[in-house]
């Protein structure tokens, strides 16, 4: 069973810097693809960023881009650097895996999430 452990979160004022990391465990074939959403408190979850580790190909929330980069790290572990931190982007962070490959970018496997706040 595919695991997704998270980490990296914590609280930081406004305009600062944090960097999350998903450890995946589990599973032995290609992901078809690795994202972070996030879901504040009354408010419904939202994708952030997204890569294809096949094609190495991005994608990002307007409201987070040219702020927060993803990246493989290696096969197993993917990150979340953000940057310019703004008290909006408070928020529990999610990692999540899709395996199943075509189309959009539909997870099966979530992690626990990790909280990010931002102070003013």
């Amino acid at each position: 069973q595919l695991q997704l452990v998270e980490s990296g979160g914590g609280s930081v004022q406004a305009g600062g810097s944090l960097r999350l990391s998903c450890a995946a465990s589990g599973y032995s074939y290609s992901t078809y693809c690795m994202a972070w959403f996030r879901q504040a408190p009354g408010k419904e979850r939202e994708g952030v960023a997204v890569i294809w580790p096949q094609t190495g190909y991005k994608s990002y929330a307007d409201s987070v881009r040219g702020r927060f980069t993803i990246s493989q790290d290696n096969a197993t572990t993917v990150s979340l650097q953000m940057n310019s931190l703004k008290p909006e982007d408070t928020a529990m962070y999610y990692c999540a895996v899709d395996l199943s490959g075509g189309g959009p970018c539909a997870p099966q496997f979530w992690g626990q999430g990790t909280q990010v706040t931002v102070s003013s």
